[in-house]
């Protein structure tokens, strides 16, 4: 009976990959095992009392709601066909480059997933626009599903995203009870906002060595990634002309929101309103805010957001009776007694959640693993802001991985049938060895994390 919660989790984990609703197999599985733990005498009821105060506590999450504003934020501009627009000026303005439109496709990928956050949604859209495109300028299949599936998962980790709104919620929660059980009763906080300064600096450095990555690649074959051709390229006045209507306006917006989270003036959920309106103000600047638009915008918001949150209601349930049959001191007891300290336990954590991107999307690892293993990691003395982002990139790099990456499984959604899923597989093993290498470089050095959001808050 002292392994019930390990049943537990391995009951829920067949029922997922068995196909069943991701919240209700939480809640229903957890629920469960408490009805028969209770008539074994082995679990205690009262546990699950603190049910309707959690619920409540869900419901009165400010933080939480940056998460379908952002979404609203993210979903305008891809219906307003922002994004469409801000692709193609991008491909102008690299077009001239060998790798141009590569370059131009990671970049915007990075802007997409900094106002969406969701692969899925990013890897979906960039497919749809841009993969014809590259291909009907000459682009190698492999170099351009790779490009495509690596600059969709930059939504883990580029800030403001809702990844990093839901990590940053949880790791703040288990770092407050990392403190508590260490006996700290006065205990310091995490916020959303120190996730989103600690998330630039490696975020960028992935986007740069990606961009590094290409360049190269269209230096030594330069077939591969061809230029586009001259008389198809647009004249410098309409280019420049072109590049402050579709590019301006979005990456102001952008940074207007990210730059007042970091400078203090607003909250995550305040610079998430901002943008929400914000994008609908450009939306009605192109003339795209119809009526039938913004349905469609706030349905998509809606059927997301509700899916966010349902899976957090079920992952509530889960924990509560997880932690009713002692599962959180078994894991802790076992990953105490590992081989090297906090860096063994730090290491098979990180290898249990690359290998449970493969068959769970980022949401689930966030609500269901990191509430157990978050406080025991943190009460050995890692840092939570250098622990989020390396979750983040872990689980960006199981995302990218063949052959169960969900990144390769979106792109041969919408892929052309001339795409075979070899190519996929191949275009993305340097994007996943340059992830490989940042995680090292974080490892080596957690400054890469923790360095911005110590000197901002030294300097506010």
């Amino acid at each position: 009976m002292e392994y019930m919660a390990l049943w537990l989790f391995v009951c829920v984990f067949i029922m997922l990959l068995s196909g069943y609703p991701v919240a209700f197999t939480l809640a229903g599985t957890a629920l469960l095992f408490a009805g028969l733990g209770t008539y074994l005498e082995v679990f205690d009821s009262v546990f699950l009392e603190a049910m309707p105060n959690r619920l409540f506590g869900i419901m009165m999450n400010q933080v939480l709601l940056a998460v379908p504003l952002f979404v609203f934020m993210g979903v305008m501009l891809e219906r307003s066909k922002i994004a469409e627009n801000l692709l193609e000026t991008m491909a102008q303005l690299f077009g001239s480059l060998r790798g141009g439109l590569g370059i131009s496709v990671t970049i915007v990928g990075m802007l997409l997933a900094a106002s969406t956050g969701i692969v899925g949604a990013t890897v979906v859209t960039m497919g749809l626009l841009s993969l014809p495109t590259m291909l009907k300028r000459g682009y190698d299949p492999a170099l351009a599903c790779g490009t495509i599936c690596a600059s969709g998962t930059l939504g883990q980790i580029i800030p403001p995203s809702i990844v990093l709104v839901l990590l940053g919620d949880v790791l703040s929660s288990a770092y407050q009870q990392a403190q508590l059980d260490m006996g700290i009763f006065s205990p310091e906080t995490l916020s959303v906002g120190d996730l989103f300064v600690g998330a630039l600096l490696p975020g960028l450095l992935l986007v740069c060595l990606y961009i590094i990555y290409i360049l190269a690649v269209a230096w030594l074959k330069p077939g591969a990634m061809p230029a586009i051709p001259k008389d198809e390229q647009v004249e410098k006045k309409h280019l420049i002309k072109q590049v402050m209507v579709e590019l301006v306006p979005p990456l102001f917006l952008i940074l207007i929101v990210l730059g007042s989270i970091i400078a203090g003036v607003a909250t995550p959920t305040e610079a998430a309103a901002l943008g929400a309106v914000g994008a609908m103000a450009l939306a009605a600047y192109r003339r795209q805010l119809y009526i039938i638009v913004l349905k469609e915008v706030m349905q998509e918001t809606t059927r997301i957001s509700s899916m966010v949150f349902m899976i957090l209601i079920g992952a509530s349930v889960f924990s509560l009776v997880f932690r009713g049959f002692g599962g959180d001191e078994l894991i802790q007891s076992y990953l105490s007694d590992l081989p090297g300290g906090m860096y063994g336990a730090l290491l098979l954590v990180m290898l249990v959640m690359f290998l449970l991107g493969f068959v769970l999307d980022f949401i689930e690892i966030t609500f269901v693993v990191i509430p157990i293993v978050g406080p025991i990691l943190l009460a050995m003395g890692i840092d939570p802001i250098w622990l989020g982002i390396l979750i983040a990139i872990n689980i960006q790099t199981s995302f990218l991985t063949p052959p169960f990456g969900f990144s390769l499984f979106y792109l041969r959604g919408v892929a052309p049938e001339s795409i075979r899923t070899l190519d996929i597989y191949k275009g993305v093993a340097p994007f996943i060895l340059i992830q490989l290498v940042v995680i090292a470089l974080l490892i080596l050095w957690p400054e890469l994390a923790t360095w911005l959001p110590a000197k901002l808050d030294s300097d506010l």
